[in-house]
C-alpha cells in the first residue's frame, strides 16, 4: 500500500477493523519512509462461483443487464433496475459467505423481480428455471395467482 503523503511503498497496519458488519474493513497504516499514518478501506470482496467453476467478483451490474433484458418493454424504469439489484446485494451480502454459486445470485433475483413485475418476473424464470413447455409456464403462472389470491386474502380485500 503505497503512502499517500511520501508515495512509498512499504507501510505496515497499526489497526485493523471491520465496518458495516463485516462488509468493509478499516484499516490504520504507518508508513516505513515518513512515519505518517493514513487510514485504508476496503470493501469484502464477494465472490459468485460459475456452474463451470470459474469464480469471479460479483456485479450489481450484471444482474441490472439480466433483469433488464427481463424488463424489456415493460413499464419498469432504471431506478427501479438499480434497487432491485442493491437489494440482491443486500441479500446475498447478509448470508455472511465470502463466495455463492451463482445460482444462489439468481434465486435472490427472483423475489424482487416477482415483487416489481410479474411479466418480466415469468420471462427471467423461463429462462434462469430452463422451462422447456408450456406446463412449465402453466405451473409458474398457478404459483403466481394463488400468491396473488393469498395476498389478497390478507389484506382482506
Amino acid at each position: 500500500m503505497r503512502c499517500p503523503f511520501c508515495r512509498h511503498s512499504d507501510s505496515r497496519v497499526v489497526d485493523s477493523r471491520e465496518v458495516d458488519e463485516g462488509q468493509v474493513i478499516r484499516r490504520r497504516r504507518s508508513c516505513a519512509s515518513c512515519s505518517r499514518r493514513f487510514t485504508t478501506v476496503e470493501e469484502a470482496v464477494l465472490a459468485v462461483v460459475k456452474r463451470s467453476g470459474v469464480t469471479e467478483p460479483f456485479s450489481r451490474e450484471k444482474v441490472v443487464t439480466g433483469v433488464r433484458r427481463a424488463c424489456q418493454g415493460r413499464p419498469v424504469n432504471e431506478d427501479d433496475l438499480q434497487q432491485l439489484a442493491q437489494r440482491v446485494e443486500d441479500a446475498i451480502r447478509s448470508t455472511g459467505a465470502a463466495e455463492i454459486p451463482s445460482h444462489e445470485v439468481g434465486l435472490a433475483i427472483l423475489g424482487p423481480l416477482r415483487e416489481l413485475d410479474e411479466v418480466a418476473y415469468l420471462r427471467f424464470a423461463s429462462v434462469y428455471r430452463s422451462f422447456s413447455s408450456i406446463e412449465d409456464f402453466e405451473k409458474e403462472i398457478a404459483g403466481l395467482r394463488a400468491a396473488m389470491a393469498k395476498k389478497a386474502e390478507r389484506e382482506g380485500t
